[in-house]
Order: C-alpha cells, then sequence, then structure tokens
C-alpha cells in the first residue's frame, strides 16, 4: 500500500489521470466501503485545494454523512433539500459555482462558496452522494464533473 500520493504536474487532466491508478493501489482488494471512502477523500484532498470533500450515504429518508476531509458538517440532509438532496432526488450530478444563487442550499459552513455533488449508483438506485466544497467561486468545471462521475463509478463497481 502507498503511503503517499505522486504527482507530476499541477495540471488539472493529468492529475486527474494521476490519481485513479495510485487509488486503485492504495485501496487494493478492500471491500469496505467505510474504510474506501475515507481513502478516496483523502486522496482528493491530497490532491486538491478544495474545502472539504465527503460522502453522504441513503439511509431511510436521509442521506447520512459518513467519511470526509475538512472542517465539521451537516450530519443530515433530507430528500430533495440543499445540493446534496437535489442530487439524490434528480439522480443527476450538480454543479453549483455560487452556492448562494441556488435554492434552498444549506450552509453546513458559511465558507463554502461552490459545490460539486456526484451520486453513486447500486443496482440503479442512488446510494450516496460525493460532496465537494470550495471557498471560492465557479471552482468546479466540466473536467472535474467528468473525471469525479468517472471515480464514482468506479467507486460503486466496489460496492
Amino acid at each position: 500500500m502507498a503511503e503517499q500520493l505522486f504527482f507530476t504536474s499541477t495540471d488539472k487532466s493529468t492529475r486527474y489521470a494521476e490519481l485513479l491508478p495510485q487509488l486503485e493501489a492504495l485501496i487494493g482488494s478492500e471491500q469496505d466501503p467505510i474504510a474506501n471512502m475515507a481513502n478516496i477523500c483523502a486522496a482528493l484532498k491530497a490532491a486538491s485545494n478544495w474545502f472539504w470533500i465527503g460522502f453522504y450515504v441513503v439511509r431511510g429518508n436521509e442521506l447520512v454523512l459518513g467519511p470526509f476531509q475538512g472542517p465539521i458538517a451537516c450530519s443530515r440532509i433530507g430528500f430533495g433539500k440543499g445540493v446534496c438532496g437535489t442530487a439524490w432526488q434528480t439522480k443527476q450530478t450538480q454543479l453549483v459555482p455560487d452556492v448562494a444563487a441556488f435554492p434552498g442550499h444549506i450552509a453546513c459552513s458559511a465558507l463554502s462558496q461552490s459545490e460539486l455533488v456526484v451520486p453513486i449508483f447500486k443496482d440503479e438506485q442512488v446510494w450516496g452522494v460525493l460532496d465537494i466544497d470550495s471557498t471560492e467561486l465557479a471552482t468546479f468545471d466540466a473536467t472535474d464533473q467528468y473525471e469525479i462521475e468517472k471515480l464514482m463509478k468506479w467507486f460503486a463497481g466496489l460496492l
């Protein structure tokens, strides 16, 4: 198992291309989703300057906080509530350049300015979401969306 991640460039596409093979090596044959979520969050934090990275897992009619990197967070989010609940309800990634302009945004931290939330599917149902927050406006773009969606499809295959 690797003890740290290595990146050869600050170029976003290159860093993503280097990240997945390192995650595959880090996680190896680990089957526990909590361990895998924790390492995914830590790896994404190491590869980025994002403010908060974490998982929420569907439990009944709520998303419940799972492993994360960053300051304390909301523990539970309702179906269709905020950016995470909307990603769950619509079964679609939410790319939000300005959270203040998102109707019903839940401010777990007043420092968050933009957000990317990607749903994770198991048996064609939303199993959970990966939530990523930035302290800067419009941090995330189509490249981030594509690469994080690809990462979450890979992770879903481990569930």
